[in-house]
């Protein structure tokens, strides 16, 4: 069956004739109107009726400590099809009575096969946590279901089978497409489910470095996405050696137009293999200063500290120089440079110096610190005062403006001076007139 008879207009004349011939014949009776009314006045009562009890359940769903449990959700997807239940218990009592007056039920059969399923289809995946699967599962069996007690769910699957074009030796229908949507989005849905269990039992294992972990989930969850993608074309009988024309355009296209995107996949995997960095670390590059957050595929999460986060891409982790505060230790010396006068005595400054550093919290006591002096500056003896931390990741700056502070109280304690460049400006007084003015 092809497109061709769907593209003619006789074809589409001939079903509106049948449609009517159908309407007038099956539809406008006294039976099929008394059924239609029937099931008016059943869905009306199933409302109101409905309307009044659903207070009384809406109070027994709230306030329970079943409201997150498979109950509650039951409990829920029953106050929702409340309407349609109690509309099903009235459609039977209508039934009863149409079968004792011997009148035709065909309508109020249809009616009730399909109510019935929407109330059996809504209780069932009420089990399913999530909300958006609750709804795309119950809507799609309840589709098939209607389309089934209808009797339009072979038609429509011959319809939408004949609509469809072939490539490459493929032939893609419309049925195909649907199918591979469905088969896609349910099989994602669990392989990515599957890879988060996983993924939570690799980093619960305490034998595997934090770089080792990050790899294995992200290799397993690739695995996972591959292996679903060519069994779901396998199962609606595509061969995958029609797709070879199609890898090659896509390789030409990685090869030019996705150089940036595999560059970094590339060296996402490199940063993994020789765990130069890993969650946790406290890194330096350019002007970002942070503790890695997560390795990504594509891109390092970089937290700083003015809870910034900085995407940055694994190329760059590559190519340019990477500070990494805490890649085989986290002690780290930090020091602070501080001019004082010449009039001062140097020892006493020195000594002075290690003392304040050493009322710091954060700074140890082993290795403790030292100061030395650097240079005699034009305007001041400088002084470099030398300290370790092992806590880089809380910060730099702040433990060495905290040192600088306590160096700026105890010099003024003790009345050392911190000088200041002075320039002195000589005004040459008295002025000679030229003789030829």
């Amino acid at each position: 069956m092809g497109l061709e008879k769907y593209l003619h207009l006789d074809y589409w004349k001939a079903l509106a004739m049948a449609l009517q011939q159908w309407f007038v014949r099956d539809v406008l009776v006294v039976e099929t109107l008394l059924e239609v009314v029937a099931i008016f006045i059943c869905i009306v009562l199933g409302g109101l009726v409905a309307r009044l009890f659903k207070p009384r359940l809406s109070r027994l769903i709230e306030g329970r400590s079943w409201q997150a449990l498979t109950i509650g959700r039951f409990l829920g997807a029953l106050h929702q099809v409340l309407a349609s239940a109690v509309a099903l218990v009235l459609l039977g009592f209508a039934m009863a009575v149409f079968q004792r007056l011997e009148a035709s039920r065909q309508i109020l059969n249809m009616a009730v096969s399909l109510l019935s399923a929407w109330v059996i289809i809504r209780l069932v995946t009420s089990v399913l946590r999530d909300p958006g699967w609750r709804r795309y599962i119950a809507l799609l069996a309840w589709t098939l279901a209607a389309l089934h007690i209808l009797s339009l769910l072979q038609p429509m699957l011959g319809l939408l089978d004949s609509l469809g074009v072939t490539l490459g030796g493929v032939r893609i229908s419309v049925l195909l497409i649907i199918k591979a949507v469905i088969f896609l989005t349910i099989l994602l849905r669990l392989s990515l489910g599957a890879s988060l269990v996983l993924e939570k039992r690799i980093n619960n294992m305490e034998g595997l470095t934090p770089s080792i972990q990050v790899l294995l989930s992200k290799a397993l969850k690739i695995t996972l996405l591959a292996t679903t993608v060519i069994v779901t074309l396998s199962s609606l009988g595509i061969n995958l050696s029609a797709f070879a024309f199609f890898g090659g355009a896509i390789g030409v296209g990685v090869g030019f137009g996705l150089q940036k995107v595999v560059s970094n996949l590339v060296s996402g995997v490199i940063l993994l293999l020789d765990r130069s960095i890993k969650p946790g670390d406290v890194i330096e590059i350019g002007a970002t200063y942070g503790r890695i957050e997560s390795l990504g595929a594509r891109y390092v999460s970089v937290a700083t500290r003015d809870n910034t986060e900085y995407l940055i891409p694994n190329e760059d982790l590559i190519t340019t120089q990477v500070i990494n505060w805490s890649f085989s230790d986290k002690l780290v010396r930090l020091k602070v440079v501080v001019g004082v006068s010449y009039d001062s005595d140097i020892h006493q400054v020195m000594r002075l110096m290690v003392a304040a550093a050493a009322g710091i919290p954060r700074v140890l006591t082993d290795p403790k610190p030292v100061c030395q002096l650097k240079n005699f500056g034009d305007s001041s003896i400088d002084m470099e005062l030398r300290l370790w931390i092992n806590d880089p990741e809380n910060g730099v700056s702040n433990v060495c403006s905290a040192v600088r502070i306590a160096i700026w109280d105890t010099f003024k304690a003790n009345g050392i001076e911190i000088p200041f460049p002075q320039r002195d400006l000589h005004i040459k007084s008295g002025f000679r007139e030229s003789p030829e003015a």
